[in-house]
């Protein structure tokens, strides 16, 4: 097959493409703003004082780059499998192997400790109810709402969204009336002090602020799902492009804007001291029952992660059997064209996370939180590489200018995005309470070899079975 060729054979599918700009542009900040902005930005800023907001613009750029990368790709051929499926034409077939298999052991992961945190809100209401039975009814309501169409679903996403969009809103308009105008202060404006008046704006010294780079990457996490919407979106070149741009700049001004908030008003080594931040400032503004609301956005923000994971998991196993790196099974959709074989293995996934909230549930969150990095750095570190040899093939075949939606600064911008991953990487090995991810991931990594070698053997000796087979009956 000439390298022409392969750029243009990319898997057919058989899925509806029923979502919409609006939904795909939710369907991305879904899944990166949830519970690691509202409560998990105070590690980010007690790590790296007022400097993490330099942190947060670095790994933005970074993204921004990923992002482009994944853009251009989607445009051009627009799979359900997203990153997965590039990783398997471009890179190699044990790369996509691995970046789709690493969803069901992440999936595993972040939808327990998703549901944990999700367990523990709720108790903020319900003290009585234990966490493993509000993980169950949110795993049994969320998979009624993906086996009922996608674009069920991506309205679903959309409302979920909005909500945690529209809190993130208030909490910045708040706060910067708290900072210059002093409503909520007894009329005395905060000011800019905090900044600088507290061991300075690199407070906690070079050191500090390259660590806390790590958070922040973790933060963005989720991004890469809109590539996986791309199979399903409507007038791909259009709502792509639309997407990407809006997505990028919309979660950019939504962490830059709530972090500047945050160590604005307070000072950096407070943050966070008495519970979470976000709570803090709508309390200082005496709106009634702010705890409780919050909580409520929490809530949503959950809901809409745990959402966002089914819809995508289910599309990488699907790609996945399209490919023919997973069982035949999972490609199969309904009369709805979704892949229900896909959609009940992600249900069985969470609600492993279920029964693990059931036996231990005061360790399901630690244990599982830093397992989903190598998954996160995985994901794009293969965007970048596969398009680079994506960008490379239509070098060669004089295609460039057929491209309607290219990522800029190529190949300087995937260098930046990979030096950021292996900047993160050493960052991990550094800091102790990461260090252990990073020997699971190998660990994980040699197990999915040896799947690898097992399944693409047995593969094989079936592809040439079923040859024969056609052979002696054609002959017949």
């Amino acid at each position: 097959m000439s390298e022409k060729e392969h750029v243009q054979s990319y898997e057919k599918e058989n899925l509806k493409r029923g979502l919409s700009s609006r939904h795909i542009s939710m369907i991305a900040i879904g899944g990166s703003i949830g519970t690691g902005l509202f409560y998990g930005s105070s590690w980010a800023i007690n790590m790296g004082g007022p400097a993490v907001l330099l942190t947060y613009l670095f790994v933005g750029i970074a993204i921004y780059f990923i992002m482009r990368a994944l853009g251009e790709m989607a445009v051009e051929e627009p799979v359900s499998g997203s990153y997965i499926s590039y990783s398997n034409r471009y890179i190699h077939r044990f790369v996509g192997f691995l970046t789709g298999w690493n969803a069901l052991i992440f999936l595993i992961a972040t939808s327990a400790a998703e549901l944990n945190a999700l367990g523990r809100y709720v108790q903020f209401w319900f003290p009585n109810i234990p966490i493993w039975v509000s993980a169950l009814i949110v795993v049994l309501i969320l998979f009624i709402i993906n086996m009922i169409g996608v674009s069920f679903y991506g309205e679903a996403e959309y409302w979920f969204s909005l909500v945690k969009v529209v809190a993130i809103i208030l909490m910045i308009i708040f706060g910067a009336f708290m900072i210059f105008f002093g409503i909520g202060n007894g009329g005395n404006p905060v000011g800019l002090g905090n900044l600088v008046n507290h061991g300075g704006f690199f407070s906690t010294g070079v050191s500090g602020f390259i660590l806390s780079i790590v958070m922040v990457a973790f933060a963005f996490g989720g991004v890469e799902n809109l590539g996986l919407a791309a199979g399903e979106a409507k007038d791909v070149k259009k709502t792509m492009p639309k997407a990407v741009n809006s997505v990028f700049w919309r979660i950019l001004i939504f962490y830059v804007g709530a972090i500047f908030i945050l160590v604005t008003i307070y000072p950096w080594n407070t943050v966070g001291s008495s519970g979470s931040p976000f709570v803090e400032i709508f309390t200082k503004m005496n709106i009634p029952a702010a705890a409780s609301i919050m909580n409520f956005v929490v809530i949503t923000a959950v809901l809409s992660a745990v959402n966002s994971s089914i819809f995508t998991n289910t599309r990488s196993f699907y790609s996945l059997s399209l490919a023919k790196n997973a069982p035949c099974f999972l490609s199969k959709v309904n009369k709805k064209n979704i892949p229900s074989n896909a959609v009940v293995l992600v249900f069985v996934s969470m609600l492993v996370g279920v029964i693990m909230n059931y036996f231990i549930p005061d360790s399901v969150f630690s244990l599982f939180a830093s397992v989903t990095v190598f998954g996160l750095i995985s994901a794009w570190s293969a965007i970048l590489i596969s398009h680079l040899k994506f960008r490379k093939i239509k070098i060669k075949n004089n295609e460039v200018d057929k491209l309607t939606y290219k990522m800029p600064f190529y190949p300087y911008g995937n260098y930046f995005g990979l030096f950021f991953m292996a900047v993160v990487i050493v960052c991990m090995g550094i800091l102790p309470e990461m260090r252990m991810s990073l020997i699971v991931s190998a660990v994980w990594v040699a197990l999915v070899f040896v799947a690898y070698k097992f399944y693409t053997k047995n593969a094989a000796e079936e592809d040439t079975n079923e040859g024969e087979l056609n052979k002696v009956d054609y002959g017949a």
